[in-house]
């Protein structure tokens, strides 16, 4: 205990030191970006962090006023991140690191890795999905099922519209936001092949989804978009509503592959920063792996599975090592060939 408060208030004098100093921001190539981690940062049973703590070597502590302190490679350039589940969290750590006078994020790429919830009509747990879309889940009007009009498929409509999926439908405020597709493309083209942690406990889960093929098949990686939502829902209903509110949103072009929590106040957060040339938003991926399934598998009850669920997600270690094996991928490819890819982002060899 006496070791990290030494530890961390060095860190704040050395802080304090170089903003006196007029020091020149730090410049950093890769911000990887993850949502909680579990007990200490290294050595007990990985969160999402932990894994990028340990074997990017992020070795240099800068305290943080948010969820958790900010881990600096300073040989690579990699900083690694913290924010809280939510996306009050994530937003608001998004745009503290955005503001910080440390760093220089000009030409930073942007990686979100973290678990999710798995629609098992796509993929597998253990799977990693990288998204083009990201939904918002929470912004809406609703009004209790029970005193929905008849002819009303549910009460959870859009805001400014008269009825659920309205074809008249606003302007986005905050409901979907596109990521750079090429740059999308590019992460996927170089992973799509990647071997995943397989195991027997895994098998046993998936084989429960009897008549979704998809879910059956070992972990695999795959694109598909996220829906964010700060409520933890599951169940067949809900992911049917999942499905045709981000369809409603991308008009179409979008898929509901994975339920988060934080991805749209993340990508919010760095929109208002692109404003200010502090971070380029075309810089910025998605990968989510699946940890669980959202919803039931054929013969079992909702809650009966979300309470299973609760007790220790099926697909927790090996969503965490996916995230890292395919992620750092795609972060070990920039920092290497920085030289290039500072100035002019990855192409998919499509668009070359």
């Amino acid at each position: 205990m006496l070791k990290s408060i030494v530890v961390a208030l060095l860190c704040v004098i050395a802080t304090v030191a170089r903003a006196a100093a007029g020091a020149t921001p730090i410049e950093i190539k890769v911000v990887v970006v993850t949502m909680f981690e579990i007990g200490a940062d290294t050595g007990d049973t990985a969160g999402e962090f932990q894994l990028w703590y340990e074997r990017q070597k992020l070795s240099v502590r800068y305290p943080f006023a948010h969820y958790h302190d900010l881990f600096l490679n300073p040989q690579s350039g990699v900083l690694g991140m913290v924010t809280g589940e939510g996306s009050i969290n994530s937003a608001s750590a998004v745009m503290e690191l955005g503001m910080d006078p440390r760093f220089d994020l000009s030409h930073a790429y942007w990686l979100v890795a973290g678990i999710a919830g798995v629609d098992p009509d796509a993929a597998s747990i253990g799977s990693a999905a990288w998204a083009e879309y990201l939904v918002d889940g929470d912004l809406a009007h609703e009004i209790d099922a029970r005193e929905k009009p008849a002819d009303w498929s549910t009460g959870y409509f859009a805001l400014d519209t008269q009825k659920p999926y309205d074809a008249k439908k606003p302007k986005p405020h905050g409901e979907v936001f596109r990521l750079n597709p090429e740059l999308t493309q590019w992460a996927f083209d170089l992973t799509r092949g990647i071997a995943l942690e397989d195991s027997p406990e895994l098998k046993a889960e998936r084989d429960r989804f009897s008549g979704y093929p998809n879910a059956q098949k070992p972990p695999f990686v795959l694109k598909g978009d996220t829906l964010s939502a700060m409520t933890f829902w599951h169940g067949k209903i809900l992911n049917e509503w999942a499905h045709r509110w981000v369809d409603y949103w991308t008009d179409g072009k979008g898929r509901f592959v994975t339920s988060v929590m934080e991805d749209t106040g993340t990508f919010q957060s760095l929109t208002y920063l692109h404003r200010t040339g502090k971070v380029n938003k075309e810089r910025v991926m998605v990968l989510r792996t699946a940890s669980n399934y959202t919803m039931q598998p054929p013969g079992m009850s909702a809650a009966d599975h979300l309470l299973k669920e609760n007790a220790g997600y099926a697909g927790l270690n090996a969503s965490v090592q996916a995230a890292y094996r395919v992620g750092s991928t795609v972060v070990d490819e920039i920092v290497t060939k920085w030289t290039l890819y500072r100035e002019h982002p990855p192409m998919p060899a499509a668009a070359r």
